[in-house]
């Protein structure tokens, strides 16, 4: 676990969130690396949910802005 090293990007996040989550559901690890492995686990969860939050205000304002338009059916 790479505690206090920030993720890349959302991907490297999740993917670090879903090993360390099948870590711990596999009850294998000693109490203070569980307690660890939560803290990380929280970390990341946290940095994953601004991401998405963050993306989403992007598309949002993008819209508003109605830059964004619907893509053309390839039957017109």
């Amino acid at each position: 676990m790479r505690k206090n090293t920030p993720p890349k990007n959302f991907e490297s996040a999740l993917t670090e969130l879903e090993a360390t989550t099948i870590q711990m559901e596999s009850g294998q690890l000693p109490l203070d690396q569980s307690l660890a492995a939560f803290e990380r686990g929280t970390e990341l969860l946290r940095f994953c949910r601004q991401a998405l939050a963050d993306t989403e205000q992007q598309v949002k304002l993008l819209d508003d802005n109605n830059t964004l338009q619907p893509y053309p059916d390839s039957d017109e």
